[in-house]
């Protein structure tokens, strides 16, 4: 598991089966005697004895210790930007040509539940609320829903996302022009990066300091005011209810009164970050050139972790005292130093 107000501007649309919809049929991902050095994009945790990465070229790879891996049989060649598990038994991985891939049995094998490569469009995350309720997010705020399972997905425009001065077009236009409405909708919403749940609420983040909540499991969103004008990639809040947030060039911030005020963490490198990390009691940051950082304060102070190998980090997690990463070269280990 990841631990990743609807105005009357809101169009759903069905668009399934998505699988009939384009004329491109998807390839099997080659099963490679290395795949764990491959480019792998995310890592989760499924249970006390499963770990998951997904990436490139549809690659899914389980280990049981985070040392020894096998690569699953997945129905595509579409890299893969987020996997999640609501359960031990049912997960879904999402990522380019807007594929959607779901398992369930633990990620030991794959079916393909939606594939549009003709969208030309990314899913960059997904989340489900239980087995049947989920959705997953992508560029110029692509959202699909689902409510049996995958099955079926249904494509949502939500124009609440966009912003105040587009909103104000896009009323206009609903009533003017509604072909143009429907065009511009799929233009000026914001690419959605990460979601991440807490017991309360869904927040998420993207493009040009674009992020939302949601206190209804994602059925509504609320826009928020912007504390940073670049692109948030990731999301997390730990144990103290202290939300962080990284994206660009090292910037880092975090919030102690649930979102009403930020404040921007100082690190000693600009280095892109791809995720944060809250468990445990410890923060992580993950980034390019190898970059990672680590918290024992609830993010008041980052320690960074030395790397011999500048190479990108897109996610990671804690085996015993061990770090496993999911890297540009695939997995990765550093050994000794989850502490206190």
């Amino acid at each position: 598991m990841k631990f990743k107000f609807l105005s009357g501007l809101s169009l759903i649309c069905t668009l399934w089966p998505a699988l009939a919809e384009t004329s491109i049929k998807p390839q099997s991902a080659y099963l490679l005697p290395h795949a764990e050095k491959s480019v792998l994009t995310d890592l989760v945790r499924v249970s006390a004895d499963m770990l998951v990465a997904a990436g490139e070229r549809g690659h899914i790879l389980l280990s049981s210790d985070g040392k020894s891996w096998q690569q699953s049989p997945t129905p595509l060649q579409s890299s893969l930007n987020s996997v999640y598990f609501v359960n031990p038994n049912h997960g879904w991985a999402v990522g380019h040509d807007a594929s959607i891939i779901a398992s369930t049995d633990g990620g030991k094998s794959w079916q393909l539940q939606q594939f549009l490569p003709e969208l030309d469009k990314p899913l960059f995350d997904v989340f489900f609320t239980d087995e049947q309720h989920g959705f997953a997010v992508g560029a110029y705020g692509l959202f699909y829903r689902t409510k049996d399972g995958g099955q079926s997905w249904q494509q949502e425009f939500h124009a609440e996302l966009a912003n105040a001065d587009d909103q104000a077009m896009l009323a206009e236009l609903k009533d003017s022009d509604p072909e143009g409405y429907q065009a511009e909708l799929s233009s000026v919403l914001p690419h959605i990066n990460r979601v991440f749940a807490n017991k309360e609420r869904l927040v998420m983040v993207g493009e040009a300091g674009f992020w939302a909540v949601s206190t209804d499991g994602g059925t509504s969103w609320q826009r928020q005011p912007e504390f940073y004008n670049g692109s948030l990639f990731s999301v997390s809040q730990s144990a103290q209810n202290t939300l962080f947030a990284v994206g660009l060039r090292g910037n880092a911030f975090r919030s102690s009164d649930n979102g009403q005020s930020w404040q921007q963490i100082a690190l000693s490198s600009p280095a892109t970050l791809n995720s944060v990390v809250a468990a445990d009691g410890l923060v992580w940051l993950f980034g390019n050139s190898g970059v990672i950082f680590k918290s024992q304060d609830d993010g008041q102070s980052f320690q960074l972790i030395p790397q011999t190998e500048g190479k990108a980090v897109l996610n990671g997690i804690t085996v015993g005292k061990d770090l496993v990463l999911a890297t540009e070269v695939g997995i990765k280990t550093v050994q000794q130093v989850v502490s206190q």
